[in-house]
């Protein structure tokens, strides 16, 4: 997620647009001025409905708030998942995104006061989950987690076997660019 000149929260992956012949920061244009295959939140929702697990990456934290708002016009903030990199940011949401999941993405190597400290920080913070790399995720860190009442999410799990192994483990969530493989190996809904 990212916002622009005039405070649209769109979805981009990197948050630079081609524009002409330049890279542009998505930051620094209007969303008039974006090209028309760069969607705002709000047209995923008029095209695609709420009913159904969003989760996003926030790249840029300004966005957080327009995000919700979003969500909450669109009656579903209770399935939004808003994930981000630096937990003690996410932990000051909670207080005014009350209504939303929040997500700790990380690496275990970024815990450094080790997995333990880092599921007690976020459970007495209210966030939600804790999503690191498949590579990272064991059954004893997932039960770790749990344990403190904090999701667990693996993400890049782009191989049947990897899929396999995160589903033994008891991770709570899972991002792939491969639907199909996850529904081979979760099964239909």
């Amino acid at each position: 997620m990212w916002l622009t000149a005039d405070g649209i929260a769109v979805l981009d992956h990197d948050g630079k647009v081609k524009v002409g012949l330049r890279s542009r920061p998505v930051a620094s244009l209007t969303r008039a001025s974006l090209p028309a295959h760069v969607p705002t939140l709000e047209e995923l929702y008029a095209e695609c409905g709420a009913g159904f697990e969003l989760s996003l990456d926030v790249k840029d934290p300004a966005a957080a708030h327009a995000v919700v708002a979003v969500a909450r016009a669109a009656g579903a903030p209770d399935r939004l998942w808003l994930c981000h990199h630096d937990w003690e940011l996410v932990a000051g949401w909670r207080k005014e995104l009350h209504d939303v999941h929040l997500v700790d993405s990380t690496r275990l190597r970024a815990m450094r006061q080790g997995p333990e400290r880092r599921a007690a920080q976020l459970s007495a913070a209210g966030i939600d989950a804790v999503n690191l790399h498949n590579e990272d995720w064991t059954g004893g860190l997932t039960t770790l987690f749990h344990r403190f009442g904090v999701l667990c999410f693996g993400w890049d799990a782009q191989h049947e076997r990897i899929l396999r192994n995160l589903v033994k483990m008891g991770i709570d969530g899972i991002f792939s660019d491969h639907v199909d493989r996850m529904v081979d190996v979760v099964g239909p809904a």
